[in-house]
């Protein structure tokens, strides 16, 4: 077995550090989303895509600007924690872009879908798109321009490992 060197040291410790702050966020946005609310009433669910996004931007500007924002905001973290956890340097962009906004998607409706055995909380598919998309641009604005980075540094992976081959018995 081969030693690794201090770069290979340096890339488990961003995948160490990328899944700690993993698991750091995904519980504030657990502690965040799944709180019982106070409200004297509820609204209806919303599970018509863009429905809630037409009500939202009828309210005006400044604040349709800042609940868009909240929902893009919420899950975009993943976009980048996501692919620091995995490590990879060299993989496809698009890959590693369908496989994060995939993962952005399944978290964001797992998120509702426990909404709604916490009093006060709705399901709302307006969310879940504003998430994916959240998840999906900031991929699109860090992972590439990192990845290349750490690329020109030229900073070892590690070896592949391989599975020694067992003789099938005749």
């Amino acid at each position: 077995m081969q030693r690794q060197g201090s770069g290979g040291s340096a890339a488990v410790v961003v995948r160490v550090a990328g899944f700690v702050l993993l698991l750091a966020h995904l519980l504030l946005v657990a502690w965040v989303s799944l709180r019982p609310r106070d409200v004297a009433w509820v609204t209806a669910p919303n599970t018509i895509p863009l429905h809630g996004l037409r009500t939202v931007l009828a309210l005006g500007g400044a604040e349709a600007a800042r609940l868009i924002g909240e929902g893009l905001l919420l899950l975009a973290p993943l976009g980048v924690l996501l692919p620091m956890a995995d490590g990879r340097l060299h993989v496809s962009g698009w890959a590693s872009l369908a496989r994060t906004t995939a993962a952005g998607a399944l978290v964001s409706l797992a998120i509702e879908l426990l909404q709604t055995a916490v009093p006060g909380q709705v399901v709302d598919v307006d969310s879940v798109l504003l998430n994916t998309v959240g998840v999906a641009l900031a991929h699109l604005l860090v992972v590439p321009a990192a990845r290349s980075r750490l690329r020109r540094t030229g900073a070892p992976q590690g070896a592949t490992p391989t599975i020694s081959r067992v003789p099938i018995a005749p």
